[in-house]
């Protein structure tokens, strides 16, 4: 039985290990060549993928039929585009994120409304940043902590610990922290209180009892609800946070809108419904600004109300 334990483990064990020096490769190959080099690869290798992953596709249009469906077929296949462009760009942004410096980067990345985060900053009752899979994610985290605000951040740990660990590496070299999920409400509750900042995905699928169900492009999604329980049991300020690429400028700009301000009735359930709703809506608000810059190859509606259809 133990030499039969010893073998099953060994499989796994390799692919780890294989996972990581290939990412590894692909981190060093494309953090030394010159961005522009790598953004064009990148580009080359997210078309290919967006015409050889179909199940990924399907779903993107699916969510697009739904979401937005005034949309022609050639307009939803520009922006399933473009996400697969800007997802592959991203990984350049990560492989080069170690080179980073705040001199070097100012030529491509400003800051549009960062006096809202100071003010929210400022009240002492910490920070939640309101924040999704739009625009460029990772690099927006690390961005913010490289202008010397570090932050927080609510992630789902890889499966593959070594890779966890490269990937967790590089997010926290100028002072940004993990939060990993399992310890979310602890985690969250103990940084607010301390007057810190923790950035939040919002706009992933979840199922009963962390999420409520609250409109999303007009259909019903299954949402995270620990942002607004948070909020308003410690008084947090909440603001959307995104970096997004202007086409116009020609950079990343981080975007900080106003501060969304979250009433209580006195009914815990309805404000916590209320608020969620509220981030919601600002989610959806950005999307619309800059759709193929958002995830939809996510299957967002997966979880349904009792006795509606699958969506996928």
């Amino acid at each position: 039985m133990g030499s039969g334990g010893i073998h099953l483990s060994l499989p796994s064990k390799m692919r780890e290990k294989i996972e990581y020096w290939l990412m590894l490769a692909v981190a060093r190959g494309l953090g030394r060549m010159p961005r522009g080099l790598g953004r064009w690869l990148a580009g080359l290798l997210a078309w290919g993928v967006y015409r050889w992953m179909s199940r990924l596709r399907r779903v993107g249009e699916r969510n697009l039929g739904l979401a937005l469906p005034a949309l022609t077929a050639a307009e939803r296949d520009c922006i399933l585009q473009g996400v697969f462009r800007h997802l592959g760009w991203q990984l350049v942004e990560f492989c080069r994120m170690p080179r980073y410096t705040a001199e070097n980067t100012r030529g491509w990345i400003r800051t549009e409304g960062l006096e809202h985060y100071v003010a929210a900053q400022a009240r002492g009752k910490g920070v939640l940043v309101l924040t999704g899979h739009l625009g460029a994610w990772e690099l927006s985290s690390f961005y913010h902590s490289l202008m010397g605000y570090p932050m927080g951040m609510v992630i789902r740990p890889l499966d593959n610990r070594r890779l966890d660990d490269f990937v967790n590496g590089i997010r926290c070299m100028h002072g940004n922290k993990v939060l990993p999920k399992d310890e979310f409400a602890r985690g969250l509750l103990t940084a607010m209180h301390a007057g810190e900042t923790v950035g939040i995905l919002m706009d992933t699928n979840m199922t009963p009892p962390q999420g409520v169900f609250a409109r999303f492009f007009g259909v019903a999604a299954c949402t995270a609800s620990g942002l607004a329980r948070v909020a308003l049991k410690t008084g947090a300020a909440v603001l959307p946070g995104f970096l997004l690429w202007e086409p116009g400028e020609g950079q990343y700009v981080l975007h900080f809108g106003p501060e969304l301000v979250m009433a209580r009735s006195g009914d815990a359930e309805a404000d916590i419904l209320a608020a969620t709703q509220q981030c919601n809506d600002a989610l959806e608000s950005w999307i619309r600004r800059y759709p193929d810059q958002w995830l939809w190859i996510h299957r967002r509606w997966k979880t349904r109300l009792a006795g509606e259809p699958k969506i996928y």
